[in-house]
């Protein structure tokens, strides 16, 4: 081998050689030479050894790997398997979602149309009779052709005995008009000429025909003249007496009393604004801003601040109190935008024979009105859904009511999104519901306790028919239709809808003061908005005077009148207490009127024309 050359097995070799002592070499060159063969042989065992390890180790681990790969493989393809299903979940999910949105918006348009050109009615076919009877009673009503229809007189009119009175009118007969109108005699005689019979003989009257007529005139505008005379002593001895003329609400206006009572009326019953009144007034030559006309509203209104006060203590008296909210714009409020929403609440309640309706504005629609409006009291309150009675329900002795129209309404609504003359779901609720209705209906002329058995006897079975129907119901419909929308506040208000069932006295839905509200409704509709928060309070005010006047069946100006001449000279509660309208009736108030037409009233005729 030449020198310099690197033979790694002699290199090896050497290694091996080195582990022998050097005093053990032979110093034979062929014998160390066999030496070093037997070192290389021994070396190359160990290197095929080793190779066939590496060989077995990376056979092993190459079985290894192709194990653990089809394991992530199979894994993988679980993997994947499993999103697949995710993933066509959730499609399917996001497509019912879909489908469900679609359903609800076009719910929504379809309820929407129904609403904006549809009849505003709530009936269905097979119990409007249950929720429009004025409307029945109306469309069966014997035709009368044009003539007028006026309260009933007070007296029976001459030759009519009660007996006749109390049997069915015939058919196309003309109701005769109240007795209490004056009469103004139109007398048409025959000519002369015509009053000489054929043989020559002159006619003699034997007999008359009298037909009636309604005639208004237009409403006359005057001036009173208070004319206070004074006397004196001639010598002197004694001061001047002077007369003392009527007391007035306001005895700085020249708005008399009567006055003010119209102009209440003509605002908060007729639903006139004060602008077009200012108009009807400048028609007549009298020019009166509506400011100032505002100013008398305001003032008369602080003026029977006492009555509704006591009408209020009545209201607070009675365990069942119903109550309501609409809004109403106030221009001009501290803080707030003249396009904010303010609030105007109605509570209607009271003993039997004595209803009070009272009417508080409130800029806000929070918890805290309900309960300063009913701080102290102890009852049961009708309301809706609304969550502004949640905190009323936590205080102690109050208990909420629900009210079966609200429930209702939701499922009139849910009716009316289907196609036309398809019945659904809906329905079925619906006749559950106007069974509990016709038996409310039924039980209308009995006492308390009669109607309590009633309630407990049917009413009942009725509810658990119903409840169970909700119970099978409710998971299958999605709560983001309309049906699953009535169906969900069905479910939440359960307990307070059926808690009517407990008391006789107990009513089953808010209607009384939805009712009582509707007159301020209609009236915004023209008026639009109040300028000022003292004009909105004294609308609150005045229009719960008037509407708590309608529901004691008197007539409101008589009663405003009344009230108006009364209260100047009123210095006790027992004189207010006198003024309230369940303590009058409408022979009183008439009585009371034309005892007063000397001085101011607002009458048809001059008092000379009228008849007894």
């Amino acid at each position: 081998m030449l020198q310099g050359t690197a033979d790694p097995r002699s290199n090896s070799a050497v290694g091996a050689c080195a582990s022998v002592l050097p005093e053990q070499l032979p110093d034979d060159p062929s014998t160390l030479k066999a030496l070093l063969l037997a070192q290389q042989r021994a070396f190359e065992a160990r290197e095929a050894e080793r190779q066939a390890s590496l060989v077995a180790r990376e056979s092993a681990l190459l079985k290894a790997f192709d194990a653990r790969e089809v394991e992530l493989q199979k894994a993988f393809v679980a993997r994947e398997g499993e999103l697949q299903k995710a993933f066509d979940a959730r499609e399917t999910e996001l497509q019912k979602a879909f489908e469900a949105r679609i359903l609800e918006l076009y719910e929504q348009l379809r309820l929407a149309r129904r609403r904006m050109f549809g009849p505003s009615s709530e009936s269905h076919a097979g119990q409007g009779w249950l929720f429009d009877e004025a409307e029945a009673l109306a469309a069966s009503a014997p035709e009368a052709g044009d003539t007028a229809t006026l309260p009933p007189p007070a007296t029976e009119p001459s030759g009519q005995t009660p007996a006749d009175a109390g049997k069915k009118k015939a058919r196309g007969k003309r109701k005769p008009l109240p007795i209490e109108l004056p009469r103004i005699d139109v007398v048409h005689d025959v000519p002369e000429a015509e009053r000489t019979c054929a043989c020559g003989t002159p006619m003699v009257e034997i007999g008359q025909d009298v037909s009636e007529q309604l005639d208004i005139v237009p409403m006359q505008v005057r001036v009173l003249r208070h004319i206070k005379k004074r006397y004196g002593c001639p010598k002197g001895d004694q001061a001047p007496v002077s007369a003392r003329a009527p007391a007035q609400v306001l005895p700085k206006s020249n708005a008399s009393n009567d006055l003010l009572a119209l102009l209440i009326v003509i605002k908060y019953v007729d639903g006139l604004p004060l602008a077009r009144f200012e108009y009807v007034l400048a028609r007549a030559g009298v020019l009166v801003p509506r400011q100032t006309l505002a100013r008398w509203v305001i003032g008369t209104a602080q003026a029977l601040q006492p009555i509704a006060n006591l009408m209020r203590d009545v209201l607070l008296g009675h365990d069942v109190i119903h109550m309501d909210e609409t809004p109403v714009q106030v221009l001009k409020e501290p803080g707030r935008a003249a396009s904010s929403t303010s609030q105007m609440w109605v509570q209607r309640g009271g003993p039997p024979g004595k209803p009070v309706i009272l009417f508080e504005y409130d800029p806000s629609r929070a918890q805290a009105v309900p309960l300063r409006l009913l701080e102290g009291w102890k009852g049961h309150l009708m309301a809706d859904g609304l969550e502004s009675y949640g905190a009323i329900s936590f205080c102690e002795g109050v208990t909420r009511l629900g009210c079966w129209v609200h429930a209702r309404r939701r499922f009139v609504d849910a009716g009316k999104v289907l196609p036309a003359g398809k019945r659904g779901r809906a329905h079925e609720a619906l006749a559950l519901i106007g069974k509990l209705y016709a038996i409310e209906k039924e039980a209308r002329e009995l006492n308390d306790a009669q109607r309590l058995a009633l309630r407990q006897s049917r009413s009942r079975a009725v509810l658990d028919e119903l409840r169970r129907w909700l119970d099978q119901l409710l998971p299958t419909v999605p709560p983001t239709s309309v049906l699953g929308g009535a169906l969900g506040y069905l479910h939440r208000q359960w307990p307070r809808l059926t808690r009517y069932l407990e008391r006789g006295d107990l009513p089953i839905d808010n209607n009384p003061a939805e009712n009582a509200i509707r007159p301020f409704v209609v009236g915004r509709k023209a008026w639009l908005f109040s300028d000022t928060q003292a004009g909105a309070r004294a609308s609150a005010l005045l229009y719960s005077l008037v509407e708590t006047a309608k529901a004691n069946n008197v007539e409101p100006y008589l009663w405003l009148r009344h009230v108006l001449r009364s209260l100047p000279t009123a210095t006790t509660v027992e004189h207010f207490e006198a003024l309230l309208p369940w303590n009058l009736n409408a022979e009183q108030l008439i009585t009371a009127s034309r005892a007063g037409e000397g001085w101011g009233s607002w009458s048809a005729y001059p008092v000379s024309k009228r008849s007894a």
